[in-house]
């Protein structure tokens, strides 16, 4: 089986439904030709998080560090703290200058507002590539 036959569970987590939508709007249903279709889920708590994670469903996560009241940085730290073989965690942050904080977090990639669809589906490509073990198709 090809990837780009393989669907992916990508978890969005925002307390604010707006930044969930704008979110799964600027990465697409397929972020890149070489992969499979998103199948979004989203939180709006982080323990809807926690449970998601505990249960293995999502390929990737992608965490608003600006959630209330639970951050997506505490998050993706404990996370990756507590699961082995925890999925990527792609930080959405406030600030690019933040990065130094999503590095304490644990983060995998970052991304910042406003998001720029073209490299929100690059960062997410690369992660999902990273985590299915497939390289990008020679262009």
């Amino acid at each position: 089986m090809t990837s780009a036959a393989t669907s992916f569970t990508v978890l969005v987590y925002s307390d604010d439904a707006a930044v969930r939508e704008r979110i799964r709007f600027a990465i697409g249903r397929r972020p890149a030709p070489d992969l499979g279709k998103v199948d979004y889920i989203e939180a709006s708590t982080g323990e809807e998080v926690v449970d998601a994670a505990d249960a293995g469903l999502p390929d990737l996560m992608i965490l608003d560090a600006e959630a209330w009241p639970t951050g997506g940085l505490g998050l993706s730290r404990q996370l990756k703290n507590e699961i082995v073989n925890c999925p990527p965690v792609l930080a959405v942050l406030a600030r690019k200058v933040d990065r130094w904080l999503a590095s304490w977090s644990l983060a995998d990639a970052t991304v910042a507002h406003p998001l720029d669809p073209i490299e929100a589906a690059e960062v997410v490509a690369e992660l999902l590539r990273q985590r299915s073990g497939t390289l990008p198709a020679a262009r």
